[in-house]
């Protein structure tokens, strides 16, 4: 049994660990992996699948100050993350977004809608908790009933104590979740704004 617990916690940081790595990678086959998470849309001035093209390298790539961006030409299509730094400061949670800007030429105008994504395990991972504590505390709410726990004052005092830490505990994962995306995503969209600046700075000259 203790092998089983072993193998199966090695294979569950493993998994882990890959979908993390799959999901930073902006390659073509990746760029449309992670659950989806929100979808902006933006209207870019001046600018053409031409000018965008040469604002990048022969490779696709364009660094900027806070993040990197990808262009797939065949694609139309943008990929951009932040850049995690080794040995920085920033706090970085388990919820990373990352978005995929999918571009379409008009008049004078160019539409790009940023579909935002997070990791698959990070959204799963975070839905089984959400479950459990909440399923734990309907269980125990319906088993305490049951067993006659709220017919005395003091049963019902202490129901309702347990009642309130399970509501504290959802409250405190909420917040987090909450917290945690609004962070991540004011990183995605300071990224997403220095490719506007650079790729209309670039349009306008």
């Amino acid at each position: 049994m203790i092998l089983a617990g072993l193998f199966a916690a090695v294979l569950f940081i493993g998994l882990l660990v890959g979908d993390w790595f799959y999901f930073v990678r902006l390659t073509p086959d990746a760029i449309r992996y992670g659950c989806r998470v929100a979808r902006s849309q933006d209207r870019w001035t001046w600018n053409t699948l031409a000018t965008v093209r040469d604002r990048f390298t022969a490779d696709g790539v364009l660094m900027l100050p806070h993040g990197v961006a990808w262009f797939y030409p065949d694609l139309s299509q943008i990929a951009i993350r932040p850049q995690y730094r080794l040995f920085s400061m920033s706090f970085r949670t388990a919820w990373p977004i990352k978005g995929l800007i999918q571009l379409s030429t008009g008049d004078q105008t160019m539409g790009a809608l940023c579909v935002k994504r997070i990791p698959w395990s990070s959204a799963l991972i975070t839905l089984v908790w959400f479950v459990l504590v909440t399923i734990g505390s309907l269980t125990f709410v319906i088993t305490y009933a049951m067993e006659g726990g709220f017919t005395s004052l003091r049963g019902v005092l202490w129901g309702a104590g347990i009642i309130g830490i399970a509501l504290l505990v959802l409250a405190f994962g909420l917040v987090t979740v909450v917290f945690s995306y609004r962070l991540e995503n004011s990183r995605l969209t300071k990224v997403y704004d220095e490719l506007r600046e650079v790729l209309e700075g670039h349009a306008s000259s």
